[in-house]
């Protein structure tokens, strides 16, 4: 990690098009080689949108975090509860940051924000190929609980593995 200090705070409307900037760049560094362009440019549209992001901000059961080093945002996380359950649904690191514990940083945030929200399972889906992402998740605790595949709709799939750990 460079000098700059690591740091970690909730989403601002001012974030909004930085994060999705970023999960464009994260998306095109790791996704190519498991899914098509195509479905890294549906998913990005609909789930980086600002209107769907503000929404997300203004609900209490959703929780979002940018990870900055000086002005430069490097990761963002994103979790929501599902009545005693945390869904870790996003967490991306820049790739020039990765590895330098900015991930972690950023799981730690949503661990204690779900612990707050009085969660007793915490858990993520994550494409099965995606092997870096696995060992970090394993490395945060997590271990994986079943595999399956998601038809989420104009054609597209998620080959994912569930991971969870319990909080």
């Amino acid at each position: 990690m460079s000098n700059t200090q690591l740091q970690v705070r909730q989403l601002n409307a001012e974030d909004i098009a930085s994060v999705s900037a970023l999960a464009r760049v994260v998306w095109q560094s790791t996704y190519p080689a498991l899914i098509s362009q195509a479905q890294i440019d549906a998913m990005l549209a609909d789930r980086y949108a600002t209107a769907h992001i503000r929404t997300q901000q203004d609900d209490p059961a959703h929780g979002w975090w940018v990870a900055h080093q000086g002005l430069t945002l490097v990761g963002f996380a994103h979790a929501m509860m599902e009545s005693t359950d945390c869904k870790l649904d996003k967490l991306y690191v820049h790739p020039d940051t990765q590895r330098q514990g900015v991930g972690r940083t950023l799981f730690l945030a949503i661990q204690q924000w779900a612990r707050r929200q009085h969660a007793s399972r915490l858990w993520l889906q994550v494409n099965r190929r995606n092997t870096q992402a696995i060992t970090a998740y394993q490395s945060y605790g997590f271990r994986i609980v079943e595999s399956r595949v998601f038809d989420i709709g104009d054609g597209f799939v998620m080959d994912d593995h569930i991971m969870e750990q319990r909080l």
